[in-house]
């Protein structure tokens, strides 16, 4: 169970990270749609695994590669952003987050 500390980081950086998608979009990862749809936190706030939705982009394989090539700058402009409020900026980690196409293709076999 997470710790209402985790919980209040969790949607501080969810918030502050999906900010950085929205503005660094086209300059950082060639356009597209990426959304944070789910982040954890370690206990210790020191890494954070953040889950992202890609749409509007064929290739969700090569803009996912973009953003992790660019974490370190990913990592830095958030810290620039909450470096007030956390004493350690936590390691990104990013996943896929394809729930989203799962239930898309369950919903179209299931209407056959």
């Amino acid at each position: 169970m997470e710790s209402l500390r985790q919980q209040k980081v969790n949607k501080l950086l969810a918030k502050e990270l999906a900010e950085i998608f929205r503005s660094e979009s086209r300059s950082l990862f060639g356009g597209g749609f990426i959304t944070v749809t789910s982040l954890r936190v370690s206990p210790d706030l020191s890494s954070a695994k953040i889950y992202l939705s890609i749409m509007g982009n064929k290739d969700k394989a090569q803009v996912f590669k973009l953003i992790q090539d660019q974490n370190k700058t990913i990592r830095g402009k958030l810290g620039a952003i909450i470096g007030k409020q956390l004493r350690i900026v936590p390691e990104l980690m990013f996943y896929i987050d394809d729930s989203l196409d799962y239930a898309m293709k369950i919903d179209e076999l299931l209407k056959k």
